[in-house]
């Protein structure tokens, strides 16, 4: 079992913001996390990484318990790429460097490496189409660019867990297109991470999710299989507003208010 959640409740300032979350990851699982703004979804993203703790409840993640494991060590099996990753990377180094720091989990390279460890993060981004970008400073890369040069760096730690948190935040219609093409490739890649796909988009979920948690209101609303729960009914319960549904390109959809 990767992430396992047992009558977990999170409380801040007397307020419950997480209320009995019970949900369970096996390995080879990919699952995609919905929820609109304030449904609890960066809250559980906290938790599963050790930021935050259960207030009650049990949670297992990798095999450990919290209140029984070291969570720095845990953190080096997970793999987290996030917009907030972006304020911390030196802009002058090159994309393979950034890239490479991930094997140390620093921002900047400040250890020894061999010349085998420059090449698998440079093989890392040919992985993910973004070859042509080794040479150029981090600064001046595309949004897109960068987020795939982030998931690089994130697997040069060969992690057991990625998580993926609105990867598709600040990009424009075709890098968007272009990053969830080359995170569809990464899903179905065989001997990968369990993944993590955070979004409030229905239309950002790639088609190789093969399980979804919809959040609402710091509650589970619903979990499954992807395509049984992408349907106009259930939508409308989760959304609670009339809306419409738009068939997409690789069995994706968008919903669009009625």
């Amino acid at each position: 079992m990767v992430i396992d959640f047992q009558n977990v409740d999170f409380i801040r300032n007397q307020q419950k913001l997480l209320t009995q979350i019970n949900w369970q990851v096996k390995s080879g699982e990919h699952w995609g996390i919905l929820g609109l703004n304030g449904a609890g979804k960066s809250l559980l993203l906290q938790l599963i990484t050790g930021n935050l703790w259960p207030s009650s409840g049990k949670l297992t993640v990798l095999g450990e318990v919290f209140g029984q494991t070291s969570i720095p060590e845990l953190n080096q099996r997970i793999g987290w790429v996030t917009s907030l990753l972006q304020q911390r990377i030196p802009q002058h180094e090159v994309a393979e460097k950034i890239v490479l720091s991930g094997k140390f989990a620093s921002f900047g390279i400040y250890q020894d490496y061999q010349a085998s460890d420059l090449a698998q993060a440079k093989a890392q981004l040919e992985q993910l189409q973004v070859a042509h970008v080794i040479g150029q400073p981090f600064g001046i890369l595309s949004q897109g660019q960068k987020q795939l040069v982030l998931i690089a760096r994130a697997l040069m730690a060969n992690p057991e867990l990625l998580i993926l948190d609105e990867p598709c935040n600040g990009l424009d219609l075709f890098a968007r297109e272009d990053l969830l093409k080359q995170i569809n490739q990464l899903l179905l890649a065989q001997g990968g991470p369990t993944l993590l796909y955070v979004t409030h988009h229905t239309e950002e979920l790639p088609q190789a999710l093969n399980h979804l948690l919809m959040l609402k209101n710091g509650q589970i609303f619903a979990k499954g299989a992807t395509q049984q729960l992408l349907t106009y009914e259930k939508l409308q319960n989760f959304y609670q507003r009339e809306i419409q549904l738009l068939p997409l390109a690789d069995h994706r959809i968008a919903v669009l208010p009625k």
